[in-house]
């Protein structure tokens, strides 16, 4: 079941012998969340869904925390080792929507939508125009609690609550910005050490002497305001120098833009920044090549790797071999090869079935 609105966009994850059930299901849960009428133009795949019962119930548990000022992809995992969330849309244009209209409003980033839609012209989309929303993720291979961020995939993964696998888990995961090739985001773990809101900014003196070189002159202080390119929130972590913030500048969430820090949309930070504790767990991750479990289904995730990481393709076709043997050491499954294929083909960040388990007696 997946129900998609404007403003919030709540997704569960369940399996019903009866599909008549499961939408009944989700019209009694959305009707009793009150949210705004769905998009009637989104078309959801029939893709393959996790199993569970009670989700429902945690649902409402989760729900508490969402407003109409909210924009987030939520999900409650079931019991296990669940390695996927999500579904693959598509939405309808209408009136003079860009790409960055679409990305804002379901969630995605920059790079995300034009990876998804490499025919569509970003800031000139023709009324009609059938667009990817690429709203399936697998899973980065960290541990579930905090704050998980994966650099490549520029996005966010945040656990309210640490995932035991012995009981519904919550998830919810937002896109974001990363640093430059020459502000790299640095790799690792740390924590949550500080929640400022209208935070001031003072820029470094690197960073100031960047923009004289590119006619540019920073103030020693920047106040809180629209000028401010932290944003209204800001967490800081155990790294010098380091945040997840707002910024002034929504339409480059989803892009390699920062001078290190990690950026996200206004109201994706507002959402976070009140979930979030001083000493939530951070782990900054790197994985272009992501595999989850779908029940019985193997998908594997590829994002472009970043500039610095750069490997030719039969170098990556090399690793993600090497991560399916791994799979395949815990668990055996028949590798597809021509999806295999066409996943490198394509390179878009949208996960692809590429294994059948080996079913025993």
């Amino acid at each position: 079941m997946s129900v998609c609105v404007r403003r919030v966009t709540i997704i569960v994850t369940c399996m019903s012998r009866h599909p008549g059930g499961a939408a009944q299901a989700a019209n009694r849960t959305w009707q009793k969340l009150q949210l705004p009428a769905a998009r009637k133009t989104l078309r959801l795949y029939n893709l393959p869904m996790i199993s569970c019962v009670p989700v429902i119930r945690s649902l409402f548990a989760l729900s508490v925390i969402f407003t109409e000022a909210a924009l987030a992809q939520a999900y409650v995992l079931p019991p296990g080792n669940a390695g996927l969330v999500g579904r693959t849309e598509t939405v309808i244009t209408s009136g003079q929507e860009t790409l960055a209209d679409i990305a804002r409003q379901f969630n995605l980033g920059h790079d995300e939508i034009r990876l998804a839609n490499p025919e569509v012209e970003f800031w000139l989309v023709p009324d009609g125009t059938e667009v990817v929303l690429p709203r399936r993720h697998v899973l980065p291979r960290a541990k579930r609690e905090g704050i998980v961020l994966n650099v490549p995939e520029m996005r966010v993964y945040y656990f309210p609550n640490p995932c035991t696998g012995n009981e519904n888990c919550e998830l919810l995961t937002f896109p974001v910005s990363i640093g430059r090739m020459d502000w790299q985001t640095p790799l690792g773990e740390t924590r949550v050490t500080q929640k400022v809101p209208n935070p001031t900014w003072t820029p470094p003196e690197s960073i100031r002497q960047e923009a004289e070189r590119d006619g540019r002159t920073l103030p020693a202080v920047v106040p809180p305001g629209p000028d401010n390119p932290l944003g209204a929130y800001a967490l800081y972590l155990d790294l010098p120098g380091y945040r997840i913030h707002g910024t002034n500048r929504p339409s480059g969430v989803g892009m390699r833009v920062t001078h290190g820090c990690v950026r996200m949309y206004p109201e994706d930070i507002e959402f976070l920044y009140e979930l979030v504790r001083v000493g939530t767990p951070v782990q900054i991750v790197s994985q272009e090549i992501k595999l989850g479990w779908d029940g019985d289904t193997l998908f594997m995730e590829l994002n472009p790797p970043l500039e610095e990481d750069y490997r030719s393709m039969e170098e990556l076709k090399k690793e993600a071999l090497l991560e399916l043997e791994k799979a395949a050491s815990e668990r055996p499954f028949t590798l597809m090869g021509r999806e295999f294929l066409h996943a490198f083909e394509d390179l878009n960040g949208i996960p692809v079935a590429v294994g059948r388990a080996v079913l025993t007696d």
